[in-house]
């Protein structure tokens, strides 16, 4: 089945290909109907997508993946979406046994001690429910974008995602900032308060700082680490 899946993606581009965000995702979302799904983080690149699927009724899964530890301002700008647009955001939570054994064994905050520690955190957190969020599923969106980091420049609007077995389409790839910005202001979408306060990558609480003065789109994330590799396993990329 996901050889079939993967063998379609010439065409898939085809269809795609100079298309604008609303036609290009229901192009898409045509074929897959009810196996197309869409994971925010509610960034304001993925307030944007969030926006068009649910003002334009596409029939796309929407989810979250809740950490448990995200900053308070995160789950404001999670209530405000739920609230304008009339529809929850589903979540997705960690094992609870793997996280009990992780912090009892490592302790709450051991990330900070190693990056084996801080990736092992993340899997738990992070990776493992999004591999049952993406389970049955063909089509999976995201809000990536070629700014976020020197890895993503190489990647392409829709791709395959080998470690997830599943059709990857984003659909912002190639957007700047500046767009996205323009199309929450002009549409007055929800957005994360952080990003005016020097946050634009924003993840869990203990790895996120606001950025500073000429510092690139990732160094607020895992700032202890080398910068040269700042991912958590979900969008991994091989070029």
């Amino acid at each position: 089945m996901n050889h079939i899946l993967q063998q379609q993606l010439p065409h898939l581009k085809s269809i795609v290909e100079g298309k604008d965000l609303l036609i290009s995702l229901r192009s898409l979302v045509d074929i897959f109907p009810e196996n197309s799904c869409f994971s925010t983080s509610f960034s304001m690149e993925d307030q944007v997508i969030t926006d068009v699927i649910l003002s334009q009724n596409i029939p796309v899964t929407i989810f979250t993946l809740d950490t448990g530890r995200l900053f308070p301002e995160t789950y404001s700008v999670w209530t405000a979406t739920n609230e304008k647009y009339g529809q929850p955001i589903k979540a997705f939570y960690p094992n609870a046994g793997s996280l009990e054994e992780f912090v009892n064994t490592k302790g709450p905050n051991a990330f900070y001690s190693s990056i084996a520690d801080r990736k092992a955190c993340c899997y738990i957190r992070k990776v493992e429910p999004l591999k049952r969020a993406l389970a049955g599923k063909s089509l999976w969106i995201t809000g990536l974008r070629a700014e976020h980091s020197k890895d993503r420049q190489g990647m392409e609007p829709l791709e395959w995602d080998e470690n997830n077995q599943i059709i990857k389409f984003n659909p912002i790839l190639h957007w700047n900032t500046e767009e996205v910005k323009r199309y929450i202001e002009t549409n007055e979408i929800p957005y994360n308060v952080l990003h005016d306060k020097g946050f634009l990558s924003i993840g869990c609480q203990p790895c996120t700082r606001a950025l500073r003065p000429g510092e690139d789109f990732r160094a607020g994330r895992w700032w202890w680490e080398d910068a040269s590799r700042k991912e958590c396993g979900l969008h991994i990329h091989s070029n």
